[in-house]
């Protein structure tokens, strides 16, 4: 079987290569010139350049080959203009679909990677209550609204391409840089939260949404869309909490600002951004996910459709992100 993993290089799609290549896979890695192969330095991997933002050049760079399935993980979180969430996530899903059909590639499968914040701020009343699939989606972020763009043009494609969407809610793991920012501030003694009202927060380990993308391939019905998490909820300072106890417990201060301040510092974020022209993590669409409350979801349908059983717990997850940071010279 020939699998094809866009953003390859990245965080998710890298540990999804790995699993491809250990399941016997003929394992293409769709790359940028500019990406990085750091992470993708087996011998069996196949490298294809693939320009998302024309769908002219996808097809042809597709034409002649004949993937039984696509793993769609490219995508941006951050951006430093609000249009190319669209541009990048939207309309880049849409050339690539474009362009398979076009070509006539005979798809078994293609598995999208979408995202639990096309939901936005809902269900905010406590006591908080899973968000469900049946659920209206509204987005308060450019990240969300572009994930939930390329959702809805998926749905279009229903009776052409049979397509499976998944949407993990905060996944984090070796390799992943944003949470490994609260590592680094943790490490350096102090630990920031926001918001004096109580926030429920979920998170999946990396390796059990790439177990949910293998169960899709397998397993998903065209068109149906799975919640991702460890299936736990937890409170705003769990995850700082495991963090400084892999670190040895140093000494830290831990803060708690209101929202207002988070607001002060993500707009100076975003100036200082399009000053320098560097992304910064502190941004108007971090200001939107760090002030939400309710990130609780229904991952029982992925459960009972897919088989999708969460394997690693979040202190286990953490003790083995920290110690590959460690190991890696990140920390």
């Amino acid at each position: 079987m020939k699998i094809l993993i866009t953003g390859a290089s990245g965080f998710i799609g890298s540990f999804i290569v790995e699993e491809a290549l250990k399941r016997g896979f003929e394992t293409w890695a769709a790359v940028r010139k500019s990406s990085s192969k750091e992470y993708l330095q087996d011998k069996r991997i196949h490298f294809i350049e693939l320009n998302l933002s024309s769908q002219q050049q996808l097809v042809e760079q597709l034409r002649g080959q004949d993937f039984d399935y696509i793993v769609h993980a490219a995508g941006v979180t951050k951006c430093l203009n609000r249009q190319d969430f669209m541009r990048i996530n939207c309309e880049g899903t849409k050339n690539l679909c474009e362009a398979i059909l076009e070509v006539g590639m005979p798809l078994k499968r293609f598995v999208y990677l979408s995202s639990l914040s096309i939901f936005g701020a809902i269900k905010e009343q406590q006591p908080y209550e899973e968000i469900r699939e049946t659920d209206i989606p509204q987005p308060n972020t450019e990240y969300g609204r572009s994930k939930l763009e390329a959702e809805h043009y998926l749905d279009t494609l229903a009776s052409r391409i049979p397509y499976i969407i998944l949407r993990p809610t905060g996944v984090y793991g070796p390799r992943e840089k944003d949470y490994f920012v609260m590592a680094k501030s943790i490490k350096q003694h102090s630990d920031f939260a926001v918001g004096y009202k109580r926030q429920d927060i979920t998170f999946v380990y990396v390796e059990d949404v790439v177990q949910a993308v293998f169960l899709a391939l397998e397993k998903g019905e065209n068109g149906r869309k799975y919640f991702l998490s460890d299936g736990e909820v937890y409170q705003s300072t769990t995850f700082s909490d495991l963090i400084h106890e892999e670190l040895g417990r140093p000494w830290w201060i831990r803060m708690t600002a209101p929202v207002w301040v988070l607001r002060v510092i993500t707009f100076f974020g975003e100036y200082t951004s399009r000053l320098t022209g560097k992304v910064s993590v502190l941004n108007n669409d971090k200001f939107n996910i760090l002030k939400q409350r309710n990130w609780r979801c229904d991952i029982q349908p992925a459960i009972d459709e897919l088989g999708y059983q969460p394997k690693v717990t979040l202190k286990e997850g953490v003790r083995r992100s920290i110690k590959w940071y460690k190991d890696n010279g990140w920390l």
